[in-house]
């Protein structure tokens, strides 16, 4: 989603600003931050640290801060770095042109929600296109998780009318993208509007996109599973531009701990949808995230995520130490923290697990010839690098020229890409 919010923050001001590669000769600088877990939102102020000298040599350099630190902690940044001259929340962005003018006459705070307002905006013409593009859909969210910051940086759930997303994909499509990824903190509780002012779901949505010509891909993320719906499950089966790919986060094997973190669901119904999912979609890539040490987490527990891992066997999968965020409920549990050296050999052994799977998948598509979404160069001359429709980054060797799309047979699988020849 930053990404995403950041390239539609430098296209808001293309008109008025260019964009620099080295903070030095930039008048404005921007850090877009994230607040999910504590490392994220503490790396912001250790960056910052190299901008002071910049902001010695030139006062006239103006700092901003966006995204969900900056709704999260608001003022608090300013008196923590007196040097930032805005703070602006994410769902503030649709300002962001009139707000350059304002901060280079006064200290500006902009931390409100006004996410249809922001929507309305995004339908104005992209200028950024890749052969692969984000797409925000959905943001903000309801189900208030007890470790999460989201529904207090992002706000309520709120949905992009079908009509918006459609022309902005229409755009892309007719400017060389062939992949979409709809994005959304819960992006399958999408309820949009049609052009008949009918509320639609996520499946009807990508029906809908489906019917676009020269759009070859599409995936959606993050998902939640309490929204993940029997239409939706069934589109995985016959959709013939859906990725086989869902990342589902389920974070915990344990039903005490789902409770705990205010999930909504038991592993009994998570994996009654993941095995819906395999059937209706045979091969399909499945990735996920975990939390260990959440407070209270015993040793049974965490065996319990232990088995569901070994029990599903994921493609992907992101893996966290819980990390406490002011605010959250479970912030307030004091009692039952675990040790960092506990949490520490409890991630490890997730992730070693987790680490074997993701390179097993992998291994199996050697010497098996795959379709390339290519995405740009690699980091070797006359390297490229791609994703197949499971979302593997393949890199590959050409001397001729490439196309949007290649045929590559793969050589090669480690946990984190494939390696192969153009066929």
């Amino acid at each position: 989603m930053n990404s995403y919010d950041s390239d539609r923050l430098l296209e808001s001001v293309h008109d008025t600003h260019k964009q620099v590669m080295t903070p030095e000769k930039a008048d404005v600088i921007v850090f877009n931050t994230c607040h999910i877990r504590e490392k994220a939102a503490e790396k912001i102020y250790s960056e910052l640290g190299m901008i002071k000298q910049i902001k010695q040599k030139n006062n006239n350099t103006k700092l901003i801060i966006t995204g969900c630190v900056a709704q999260a902690e608001g003022k608090a940044m300013i008196k923590r770095q007196p040097m930032i001259d805005a703070v602006i929340g994410p769902q503030m962005y649709h300002k962001f042109k009139n707000l350059l003018n304002e901060v280079k006459k006064k200290r500006v705070i902009e931390l409100d929600f006004e996410s249809t307002k922001k929507f309305k905006k995004l339908t104005e013409k992209r200028l950024t296109f890749r052969s692969s593009s984000f797409v925000s859909i959905q943001e903000g969210c309801d189900k208030f998780c007890s470790f999460c910051v989201v529904p207090f940086t992002r706000g309520a759930e709120s949905s992009r009318k079908a009509k918006d997303v459609y022309n902005e994909i229409v755009t892309l499509v007719d400017n060389g993208c062939k992949e979409v990824i709809l994005l959304g903190q819960n992006v399958n509780a999408y309820h949009g509007l049609n052009k008949k002012g009918k509320e639609i779901n996520l499946a009807e949505l990508i029906n809908l996109i489906e019917e676009i010509k020269g759009l070859e891909r599409i995936t959606y993320t993050t998902s939640h599973p309490i929204d993940m719906n029997q239409a939706l499950i069934e589109l995985h089966g016959s959709s013939k531009k859906l990725n086989p790919y869902l990342h589902l986060p389920v974070q915990s094997g344990s039903d005490r701990i789902l409770n705990l973190m205010n999930r909504k669901y038991t592993i009994k119904e998570y994996m009654d949808i993941i095995n819906n999912l395999k059937k209706k979609c045979p091969g399909i890539a499945l990735s996920s995230d975990f939390i260990v040490g959440y407070p209270g987490e015993t040793k049974q527990d965490f065996n319990e995520t232990i088995k569901l891992v070994k029990e599903i066997d994921f493609a992907q999968a992101y893996s966290f130490k819980y990390s406490s965020r002011v605010g959250t409920k479970s912030s307030r549990i004091t009692d039952e923290e675990i040790c960092s050296i506990e949490k520490n050999e409890r991630l490890q052994e997730l992730q070693i697990l987790l680490n074997e799977q993701q390179k097993s998948f992998n291994k199996s598509f050697i010497s098996h010839t795959v379709d390339v979404l290519v995405k740009g160069p690699g980091k070797k001359k006359n390297q490229y690098r791609g994703t197949t429709k499971w979302m593997q980054v393949v890199n590959f060797e050409s001397l001729d020229k490439i196309e949007n799309f290649e045929k590559v047979k793969i050589t090669k699988a480690s946990n984190n890409s494939l390696l192969g020849d153009v066929i």
